[in-house]
C-alpha cells in the first residue's frame, strides 16, 4: 500500500543531500501523495471512535522531511523516515496523539500516547497516576491492549522516583516514565502488501482508553 513511499525513503536514506532530492522531485511527490492518501484514510478511521481529530486533514497530520540541524552533530538535511501525528490541535499539540512511522528495514511502528511532555503536564499526569494508577493498570493489562503492545515504552525512565514519591508507592513504576507512549512495529512486507489503513485503525483504537486517560490528567 505504501510501496512508492517505503521506496524513496529508502534511496533518500543512502543519498540524504540537497542535490540528489533536488533531482528526484517526481519521486519525492509521488511518495508524499501516496502517504497522504493513507493518512486521510487512517483519519477518516479514527474519528468513527476517536471524534477529537475530526476536521482535521492529512496536512495537518504530516511531519516535514526536512530536519533542524541546528543543535544536532548530525547534519544530514533529511529525515529517513515518513511520520505523521493524529492529533487535536496538530503536529504541535502538547497533548496526546496517534502516531504512524514509516521507515524501511522493519523500522516502522504504529504507536501514539504522550512523549516528553512539558514539565507542568508532567507534573498532571504524574498527579493522576498518584491517584488512579490502578485505572492505568487495568488499562494496560487489558486483552486488547496486549494483543498490540508490550506495556509502556521505559525510554529515559528515571532510576529514582520523582520529586515528591517515594518508593512503597504502588504505581512507582509508572510514576518514574518520562514519556507515556507505546508502539507496535510493522515490517517492510506490512506496509507493502498488507492494509495498513485497517491495521493502524485496529491498533490506535486499542491505545484509544490509554489516549483518554491522558487527556483526562492533562485537563
Amino acid at each position: 500500500m505504501l510501496s512508492n513511499t517505503l521506496k524513496f525513503i529508502g534511496q533518500l536514506k543512502e543519498n540524504n543531500n540537497k542535490t540528489w532530492l533536488e533531482a528526484q522531485k517526481p519521486d519525492l511527490l509521488i511518495a508524499k501523495n501516496e502517504f497522504s492518501e493513507v493518512v486521510d484514510q487512517i483519519l477518516k478511521s479514527i474519528v468513527v471512535f476517536d471524534k477529537s481529530v475530526e476536521g482535521l486533514q492529512a496536512k495537518d497530520c504530516i511531519f516535514r522531511i526536512y530536519r533542524d540541524i541546528r543543535f544536532s552533530l548530525d547534519k544530514t538535511p533529511y529525515k529517513n523516515h515518513f511520520g505523521a501525528f493524529f492529533c487535536e490541535g496538530r503536529t504541535q499539540s502538547p497533548g496526546p496523539g496517534y502516531y504512524l512511522h514509516v521507515e524501511p528495514g522493519d523500522k516502522s511502528f504504529i504507536g501514539g500516547g504522550i512523549y516528553m511532555p512539558l514539565s507542568p503536564i508532567l507534573q498532571k499526569i504524574r498527579q493522576e497516576i498518584d491517584y488512579n494508577g490502578s485505572k492505568l493498570d487495568k488499562i494496560l493489562s487489558e486483552p486488547t491492549f496486549k494483543k498490540y503492545f508490550n506495556g509502556l515504552s521505559g525510554e529515559d525512565k528515571l532510576s529514582r522516583p520523582p520529586k515528591g514519591y517515594f518508593l512503597d508507592n504502588p504505581h512507582i513504576e509508572l510514576l518514574k516514565l518520562k514519556s507515556f507512549v507505546t508502539g507496535f512495529n510493522i515490517s517492510d512486507e506490512e506496509i507493502v502488501k498488507g492494509d495498513i489503513v485497517k491495521l493502524s485503525e485496529n491498533v490506535f483504537k486499542a491505545m484509544y482508553p490509554l489516549q483518554l486517560f491522558l487527556k483526562e490528567a492533562i485537563d
